[in-house]
């Protein structure tokens, strides 16, 4: 068999529809409204309208164990698309500073803890990682053998004191 030789398939060809030229002559017509999005407007917003305090709790995947969280934002700032955070989380008792970004279009945020030294299985390196903004995040630790945590922010804080008892009269 000669490998050199040309290679004949029959070709077969579907015939072609007709054109139809009433489709031509109707306007495309959009029904409701076009949402229009701007990025920059909406950073804007969240850095006015986001509370500065939320707590709630992180859960270790390495130890099982569930501490509380506080995190107090000192700073909300727009930059462009991106809401630049500043503040102070404390986990387990342990305060650390933070610093991190929030972005407008897509609610993804990193959250990097700055101290040395943080509490439960929390490495220095790591960072909170979010695609639903403070709400859920998981912790990304610096090393493979730290399999990581979730952290879960609710926008208010619950009172730890009892509220005052007052008289009806």
């Amino acid at each position: 068999m000669d490998m050199n030789a040309p290679i004949e398939i029959p070709a077969t060809f579907e015939p072609s529809l007709p054109l139809d030229s009433s489709v031509l002559e109707e306007p495309l017509v959009l029904d409701g409204m076009v949402q229009q999005f701007d990025p920059v407007l909406r950073a804007a917003d969240l850095a006015a309208s986001m509370p500065r305090q939320w707590c709630g709790s992180y859960k270790s995947f390495t130890s099982g164990s569930t501490v509380e969280v506080k995190l107090t934002l000192a700073s909300v700032e727009p930059i462009g698309q991106m809401v630049n955070l500043r503040g102070d989380m404390e986990i387990a008792g342990v305060s650390t500073p933070v610093q991190g970004n929030l972005n407008a279009t897509s609610d993804q945020l990193d959250l990097l803890p700055l101290a040395g030294e943080l509490a439960d299985d929390l490495e220095a390196g790591g960072d909170f990682l979010g695609l639903q903004g403070l709400s859920l995040s998981s912790w990304q630790a610096p090393r493979l053998t730290n399999l990581g945590g979730s952290l879960s922010l609710a926008p208010s804080c619950s009172r730890s004191e009892p509220l005052p008892v007052r008289a009806l009269w």
